[in-house]
């Protein structure tokens, strides 16, 4: 079964003649042209925001692309928290125990390739890993001393160790891991969540992404990371602001009040209704007509749901929001789960700016890169899974945690120790939805080099997250260029079902 939608917008075009125009909203809405009125209605809603949400409305039918609709089959999960751990965190050093490397410490890789990385001069001998481990929670998971909080939530947690993908380079595997291609341009996962499921919020973007809040960068590919590709632009992801509004354009002009606000509303609304009424149906243009009332919404939606000082004093300590190793961090976390709360669908919270010591990218100095991150990230996402359970919510939320590949098990020569990019193995956990607390599927090699055991491509990863919302990756497509396009794409592709109850 394959969902079709409308893929190109037509141009508005105004009516010829107007009806049933009373004289109540005229002068509400005061001496304008139909242009200035158009420019104004909405309160000059950001188009980013605007676009996510049009022509969501309970009762616009076919004509709302957000509307939502019901999966393939029961799925055990409505909504995703990925947490991205940007740059490409060293399995070996944070979900991965080896302690065969330990062993081999400072001897030589035999017949290793030194192009497998990104620097192929730099290459040094094994490096143990620096960080002490031990075994935790009820399953015996072995944890990095990077994440005290995180091993006490691993008996929620489902590692997959066997992750693999085809690119050694940040922008092509960045683009891999988000869109299932190494090329740019395509649909993210996010937006494929959104086309088969549509949104459960009237009044919030159906997909939010948040960036690093540190002036560290956006990740490599910037925006084409949460994209909508070749689907409909309805489907992107909503870039929140690190700082500042996180959506420009949010609060109304000063001299526009609401009930001038909506009388202009109301009138808009009888202009295209009129000239809609007169023409054949378009779909994009009774989707619009339902956009000005939903913008209008957000406006009051929005800032309550950014706003975390609304929360309790306990669970903005339990995030740790204004300690100063991971409050940024902190709060995004605990806006992902005001968001999920609201209804919206996806959520992407990237760990890490642009590339090196700025994200998890450890070329050099792997202690401080790492310690640094994880000191960062550790007590938010712990408390976020925490609060997702105690709300009931873990059940039907599945939060991820990975990056975009992992790294050597050699050293990288130059300045203090650190790893190389490594495409053939990398650990990804998840978490509720649905998922099996305390189990490890797949194996990499003694040395964590290489996917050895039950491997799993980026592609069967995205079939997995597909399935735990009750998609099928194969019956999830969108025609372009004459040809049903897949996240997955036309090779095979396989669910991780072992990781679910």
């Amino acid at each position: 079964m394959r969902i079709e939608l409308p893929t190109r917008a037509r141009a508005f075009q105004p009516p010829f003649g107007v009806s049933e125009i009373t004289k109540r909203q005229l002068e509400a809405a005061g001496t304008m042209s139909r242009r200035q009125l158009l420019q104004r209605a909405g309160g000059g809603l950001g188009w980013l925001a605007f676009a996510s949400l049009l022509g969501r409305n309970a009762t616009a039918g076919p004509l709302n692309p957000l509307a939502p609709r019901a999966s393939h089959f029961a799925g055990t999960a409505k909504s995703v928290i990925w947490i991205f751990a940007n740059g490409g965190p060293s399995q070996v050093d944070t979900w991965d125990y080896k302690p065969e490397l330990a062993k081999r410490d400072g001897t030589e890789l035999a017949g290793f390739d030194n192009k497998t990385g990104f620097f192929p001069g730099s290459v040094g001998p094994l490096m143990k890993s620096p960080f002490a481990w031990e075994q935790s929670g009820q399953s015996g998971t072995w944890t990095s001393d990077l994440f005290p909080h995180l091993a006490r939530q691993v008996d929620k947690l489902a590692f997959i160790h066997s992750c693999f993908t085809n690119s050694n380079n940040h922008s092509p595997a960045l683009f891999m891991m988000n869109t299932g291609v190494t090329r740019m341009g395509y649909p993210c996962v996010g937006s494929w969540v959104t086309y088969g499921l549509g949104s459960e919020s009237d009044a919030l973007p159906s997909f939010v992404v948040m960036s690093d809040p540190l002036n560290r960068g956006l990740p490599k590919g910037h925006a084409l990371n949460w994209g909508a590709g070749f689907l409909p632009s309805v489907y992107q992801g909503t870039w929140l602001k690190p700082q500042g509004e996180p959506i420009a354009n949010l609060k109304p002009p000063a001299n526009l009040n609401e009930q001038r606000q909506r009388a202009q509303l109301d009138l808009l609304a009888s202009l295209n209704r009129d000239h809609l009424a007169g023409s054949a149906l378009d779909h994009e243009l009774g989707a619009r007509i339902e956009s000005f009332e939903l913008a209008y919404r957000m406006q009051a939606a929005a800032p309550e749901a950014f706003d975390v000082s609304r929360e309790p004093e306990h669970i903005r300590r339990l995030y740790g929001i204004g300690e100063k190793h991971c409050g940024h961090f902190a709060a995004q976390c605990l806006t992902a789960r005001r968001m999920v709360e609201r209804g919206v669908r996806f959520v992407q919270v990237y760990s890490g700016g642009m590339e090196n010591q700025q994200s998890w990218d450890c070329h050099s100095d792997l202690i401080g890169n790492h310690r640094g991150f994880a000191a960062e990230a550790d007590q938010p996402v712990a408390a976020l899974l925490a609060d997702l359970e105690q709300r009931g919510l873990l059940k039907d939320t599945l939060v991820i945690w990975a990056g975009e590949f992992g790294r050597l098990p050699v050293s990288q020569k130059g300045g203090k120790p650190g790893r190389d990019h490594n495409p053939h193995a990398f650990t990804a956990w998840l978490a509720g939805g649905g998922v099996r607390g305390g189990v490890h599927y797949g194996e990499t090699d003694e040395i964590g080099f290489r996917a050895a055991v039950n491997k799993v491509s980026v592609r069967d990863f995205h079939a997995t997250i597909l399935h735990a919302l009750g998609l099928d990756h194969e019956q999830l497509a969108f025609k372009f260029q004459g040809l049903d396009q897949r996240l997955t794409g036309v090779e095979r592709a396989r669910v991780v079902k072992e990781i679910f109850a």
